[in-house]
């Protein structure tokens, strides 16, 4: 089985490309109107969630659920075709509705504007300056729509493969070039892929299910399926809901597992090794505890070999590995090579704790670079906090610090949330040892500041208001001429004063808050 996405622009060549690379593999040519056919069938208002991007006005609650209902109905639509046959999907970036789903080809097909002027001006029978402004409409369109659905920009070149200018290379050609490129084994469809192509199905099968029955159709749930295991979040609004739920999942083929677990936000926890007992493991938890949120895992795999590394250059009759793993020649006494990654990193025995106490949240491995992360991430739902703990477990310590503050950095350019560290975590949101220092220092400064004004009131008063013993013994004098100074040195001490005093209370505020448990 393949898939291939084909994103298209507005009269781009995006179908006709498309078009011709089914015929030319034989494989079914799936369109986003298809799609949105098959989704207004349903009873989802596709139309209403164009017109909410169009104008710009943001969801509404209601129309927030219908964008839910309208994603997991997109995924199991296109994962079922895929599962069962080859497919060719051309619309708005179709690859980002399979998040984590790896080999995918990507394409998007580009046209010069002039030839798009001109096929909209035959087609619809209007002016130039009308055809330019339908073209550059529709365009922001189909971007406000990605941005909305998926939180990335139509445009940029790291979400596809291959980008096709027809300007001039024909339709055919283009497409068999293109066939050539298909048969690549980077696109060809690995057990891995299949695996989490299932996954998906299966959690927007229950998704679906859900939004079906008219007990949980207007509850905001998130549902993840992780080998067939399936972990279901509500909000504290929707408790009522939450006893239909495992009811209504219950009649859905290929549930494993069920784990229904109730949160106001959600945490993504990102490492390459799990531990339920480690230290780590304790903050998370008692973050999302006090957050009253659920934690999804990533488990960020090691990146594999590249095809092409340690090829084998020779020297004389001996076969000398080149590249990264080139070593020096040591007689042909062969060292103790690691096992493969066969195992799961202890992410399912985390999960299981983290469903005992409430707070499982689903989770997954994504393998590879910063990049098939990225694209692992299902970037619909939104995140409140994002911990990346230990990672890069192959590498030097130092090596290994700087990997992990690089993801940190390329995670919070690309997520909306806040991302920090797992050694960041306890000192940012967590109530220490540290704190309770410092908290204790800053609310005595705090204290005398304030016990000095309030037991010298009227000294400080008569000081800001340039009357006290100074306005008396200058007054006649030759320094009356100096009446300006009094009032410089308020404004000196008012600068002075008021920023300590507000940094003072703020930290003892903010340490207070820590430790009440409450943000």
């Amino acid at each position: 089985m393949q898939i291939i996405c084909v994103s298209k622009g507005t009269h781009g060549g995006g179908k006709g490309l498309a078009t011709s690379l089914s015929e030319k593999m034989g494989y079914a040519c799936i369109s986003r109107e298809d799609l949105h056919e098959a989704a207004t069938g349903e009873g989802i208002q596709v139309g209403k969630l164009e017109m909410a991007m169009v104008r710009g006005r943001g969801f509404s609650q209601r129309l927030a659920l219908e964008r839910d209902h309208y994603l997991a109905f997109s995924r199991a639509f296109i994962c079922e075709r895929a599962l069962s046959e080859s497919i060719v999907y051309h619309g708005r970036t179709g690859h980002l509705l399979l998040p984590g789903v790896r080999n995918i080809l990507r394409i998007r097909a580009v046209q010069d504007l002039e030839h798009r002027i001109r096929q909209v001006m035959r087609e619809m029978a209007v002016e130039r300056e009308k055809a330019i402004r339908y073209i550059n409409d529709v365009d922001e369109d189909r971007g406000r729509w990605v941005r909305s659905m998926f939180g990335v920009a139509i445009e940029e070149a790291i979400n596809y493969d291959f980008t096709i200018n027809l300007q001039h290379l024909g339709i055919e050609n283009a497409s068999s070039a293109l066939v050539a490129a298909a048969q690549l084994p980077e696109f060809q469809l690995t057990p891995a892929s299949t695996g989490m192509l299932k996954d998906l199905y299966l959690s927007a099968r229950a998704r679906m299910a859900l939004a079906r029955d008219e007990e949980t159709f207007s509850a905001g749930l998130k549902v993840r399926a992780d080998r067939g295991v399936v972990t279901v979040s509500y909000l504290p609004q929707d408790v009522e809901v939450a006893p239909h739920i495992r009811g209504v999942l219950e009649k859905v083929a290929g549930i494993v597992d069920l784990r229904i677990t109730m949160a106001t936000a959600s945490m993504l926890w990102i490492q390459e090794e799990f531990r339920a007992g480690s230290e780590t493991y304790e903050k998370v938890v008692e973050i999302a505890t006090k957050w009253n949120a659920s934690v999804e895992l990533v488990r960020l795999a090691p990146e594999k070999a590249k095809a092409g590394e340690g090829e084998v250059e020779t020297t004389g009759d001996r076969a000398i590995p080149s590249g990264p793993d080139r070593r020096e020649y040591n007689g042909g006494i062969e060292d103790d090579e690691p096992e493969p990654d066969t195992g799961d990193g202890g992410l399912n025995a985390t999960l299981d704790e983290l469903a005992l106490v409430g707070r499982a949240g689903g989770g997954r491995t994504a393998e590879g670079s910063r990049q098939g992360l990225l694209e692992a991430l299902d970037r619909s739902f939104p995140y409140t906090l994002v911990v990346v703990g230990e990672a890069f477990l192959s590498k030097a310590h130092a090596a290994r610090l700087r990997a992990i503050r690089d993801l940190r950095s390329f995670l919070s350019e690309q997520i909306r949330a806040p991302v920090v560290t797992a050694d960041e975590l306890g000192e940012q949101y967590l109530f220490g040892r540290r704190d309770a220092f410092w908290t204790a220092a800053f609310l005595a400064v705090t204290a005398i500041f304030f016990f000095f004004v309030f037991t010298n009131q009227e000294t400080v008063l008569a000081f800001m208001a340039h009357t006290g013993w100074y306005a008396e013994a200058v007054q006649g004098t030759a320094l009356a001429r100096f009446a300006w100074l009094p009032k410089a040195l308020v404004s000196v001490a008012l600068v002075l004063f008021i920023p300590v005093v507000a940094f003072s209370y703020g930290r003892v505020a903010s340490a207070f808050m820590k430790l009440i448990k409450m943000e």
